[in-house]
């Protein structure tokens, strides 16, 4: 990515009608919230915006649930996640939210100017009306039986059974939510916005980066999974979409526009546009000129979300931008995928999470060590899984015996021996290394490896790949843990000191590193590092930057004679009683699931040689696009990746994978299976699936960080 005057992040605004949970911070907060504070300690003009999106309809469905006002509700659950977030770390610079006036006005300015440039289209449409209640349906007010599984309590928009994409008009038997009874179709009318004329340009800009002569972004950067799915809806056709809907708790349409009576922004319309309305109030509080921050092509614009708003954020949000004509587009979107919990998707309707509050009630003090977890399996590229005992595992073994024990035994020798004081020592002493030999000049030598591995941490976080800048800060943790092993300066004390006071003086350069190069991840951890070493907080004011341009030029971070605190413990040890109690309340808070027989397992084929399945070649291969095959509601057309080269294959799984679930995905492909046409399209060999007794089919792949092509043996 190129070099900005300025970057302005934005995190997907949590919907307020429930408590944040583990699910949320690995999908749109914690990657950013690291990548911020990295970006502040290099000394760059940043600005971190969110806020509570406090409008729809599942905000009058729990008012209604709760015999709450919308206002009640939205009021409760937004004083929980400005606690909940700064209790967990995320340091926004402003966390704004949708009901305030000033996210109304906004609003209403960009659908006004929208619709005095000719952007909509009025379109008449059929839609549930409730003649009971009186009022349009939105999609959540509808419930009914759901045509791919037979649930009968599948929703206007999804059935959370099967998790199938529906509309209200698929349902059978529908039934409104308010009062019970069937509702009717009748007609209304709604602006649209064109997405379909905005097709050509939105190709071009994903796909290149380009618009209007001007290279905008680098698409080598983006993840393939956001690429693919964005080139999934494109190949499959845009379609004009609805920007007001008739509702009565939301962004009104402005007065001035005839027919608004009862009209409510959509919230693509809405939401979205509440980045622009956290900025200006950040920009009012601080005195600041907001148009430099979305209007300015000096500007970064970035948008960390979740997999499931990824078309939102590349091509609805951006269109509506481009529409208005003042504003940027974005430069990057790293949205993550989904973490999953124990072997399980996260479920809030069957209260299967982690809830980040109670976490930290459960947990106390124990922030960092949460997000250490999370970052570790953060799942940037594909799926991942949080489980207790790996929470457990990741304390215990990465925390505990590498990072708290280096910083404590550096603590405590220089305590012992040098009176807490950072020591002298002969600059042209040898001492040992961790390569076992005497080295000359090794001090020097260690902060230029330091430098050398803190550059690559750098590296790592502007390519948005957190997982690896964090093993980084553990690498050198044990490298510093290396260093004190190899040289044991508490049995070299006596015969060679000048050695040790080398040794510790190092050791003390790697601490003082570290308590910056953890602040992106551990910024809990970090503050207690620098109060140890008798250094004040980190104001992320340039401090890393500052900190590589010393250990390029071999300077030490802490001088010598410095004086330092006394030793404590970072982290502890959690026991098994513990982790017990949180795997028993995760079991105890969701509904027990109803026994099924236990499933008949299917004959085994006919017996084979090895020579057969020698014959067979199997390789990784990743889905890089996907989309459905016109007349066969089985089929999707699948574009692999296998790194030397691509393939079309045609596989049956329509039926249980959307073509935008499966975008990005690891997969297995027999490679060498004579080519087929199915429906007119050459496929180019399939796919492996597991298939439970239900018939369910689940994607068989080899484990993460494989490349693709590789030979599956």
């Amino acid at each position: 990515m190129r070099e900005f005057k300025r970057i302005l992040v934005t995190s997907a605004l949590p919907y307020a009608n429930g408590p944040l949970h583990i699910g949320h911070l690995a999908g749109a907060y914690l990657s950013a919230d690291v990548y911020v504070r990295f970006q502040r300690l290099m000394g760059k003009d940043i600005v971190f915006v969110c806020g509570s999106d406090e409008h729809g309809a599942a905000i009058t469905i729990k008012a209604m649930k709760e015999g709450l006002s919308p206002q009640q509700i939205v009021d409760k659950y937004h004083a929980l996640f400005e606690k909940t977030f700064s209790r967990i770390g995320i340091s926004f610079d402003m966390y704004h939210r949708t009901s305030e006036p000033l996210h109304h006005e906004t609003s209403q300015e960009f659908f006004r100017k929208l619709y005095k440039k000719g952007e909509f289209q009025e379109k008449e449409s059929e839609q549930y009306f409730d003649e009971e209640a009186g009022q349009f349906l939105a999609d959540r007010y509808i419930m009914g039986t759901c045509p791919k599984c037979g649930n009968g309590e599948a929703y206007g928009d999804q059935c959370e059974k099967c998790g199938s994409s529906l509309s209200p008009t698929d349902l059978i038997n529908p039934v409104s939510t308010l009062s019970g009874k069937k509702p009717v179709l009748k007609t209304t009318k709604h602006w649209y916005l064109p997405l379909d004329q905005y097709e050509t340009w939105l190709r071009k800009w994903i796909e290149t980066g380009e618009l209007d002569g001007k290279v905008l972004h680098d698409p080598d950067v983006w993840k393939n999974h956001v690429l693919g799915q964005c080139k999934s809806w494109l190949d499959g056709g845009l379609q004009p979409r609805a920007m007001t809907r008739d509702l009565d708790w939301g962004v009104d349409v402005p007065r001035d526009i005839k027919g608004h009576e009862g009209k409510k922004l959509y919230v693509w319309m809405d939401a979205p546009i509440g980045y622009i309305s956290s900025t200006k109030q950040w920009a009012i509080n601080n005195k600041k000129n907001w148009k430099k921050y979305w209007q300015d092509d000096e500007t970064a614009l970035i948008h960390f979300i979740g997999k499931d708003n990824i078309v939102f954020h590349c091509l609805i949000f951006p269109a509506i931008l481009r529409a208005h004509g003042d504003y940027i587009l974005p430069v990057n979107v790293p949205a993550n995928q989904f973490m999953n919990l124990e072997g399980k998707k996260i479920s809030t309707s069957r209260n299967w999470a982690v809830w980040v509050h109670e976490y930290l009630d459960d947990l106390p003090g124990r922030e960092d060590e949460l997000r250490y977890a999370m970052i570790k399996n953060m799942p940037e590229l594909k799926d991942s899984e949080f489980t207790w005992k790996g929470y457990q595992d990741a304390n215990n073994n990465e925390l505990v015996n590498n990072l708290a024990n280096f910083v404590n035994r550096v603590m405590v020798l220089a305590n012992k021996y040098y009176d807490g004081k950072v020591p002298a020592f002969d600059e042209d002493m040898d001492f040992i290394g961790p390569d076992d030999q005497y080295e000359a000049a090794f001090h020097d030598s260690e902060l230029l490896r330091l430098f050398d591995d803190s550059h690559e941490l750098c590296d790592f976080l502007r390519k948005f790949d957190f997982r690896s800048a964090q093993k980084v800060l553990m690498d050198i943790s044990t490298r510093g843990n290396q260093i004190l092993q190899f040289n044991e300066p508490w049995k070299t004390i006596k015969e060679n000191p000048e050695a040790v006071k080398a040794v510790l003086n190092l050791c003390l350069q790697y601490v003082a590193a570290m308590a910056i190069l953890s602040r992106p991840f551990l910024p809990f951890t970090s503050d207690k590092i620098r109060t140890l070493l008798n250094l004040p907080h980190l104001e992320e004011k340039g401090e890393l930057n500052k900190m590589l341009d010393q250990l390029s030029e071999g300077k030490p971070l802490l001088k010598k004679g410095h004086k330092i605190g006394e030793p404590i413990h970072l982290f502890t040890r959690i026991d098994d009683e513990t982790i017990q109690k949180q795997i028993d309340k995760l079991a105890g808070s969701s509904p027990v699931e109803e026994p099924s027989e236990k499933p008949v397992a299917p004959e085994l084929k006919p017996e084979v040689t090895y020579d057969d399945f020698q014959k067979l070649d199997i390789r990784t291969a990743t889905i890089i696009a996907a989309e459905k095959i016109e007349k066969a509601d089985k089929l999707l057309k699948l574009t692999l990746d296998l790194g030397f080269e691509q393939r079309t294959v045609v596989s049956g799984i329509a039926e249980h994978y959307s073509p935008e679930s499966v975008v990005g995905r690891k997969v297995s492909l027999l490679a060498n299976l004579a080519p087929r046409k199915m429906r007119g399209v050459e496929s180019q060999g399939m796919i492996l699936m597991a298939e439970n007794g239900d018939g369910k089919l689940s994607f068989v792949s080899a484990e993460d960080g494989w490349a693709d092509g590789q030979v599956i043996k």
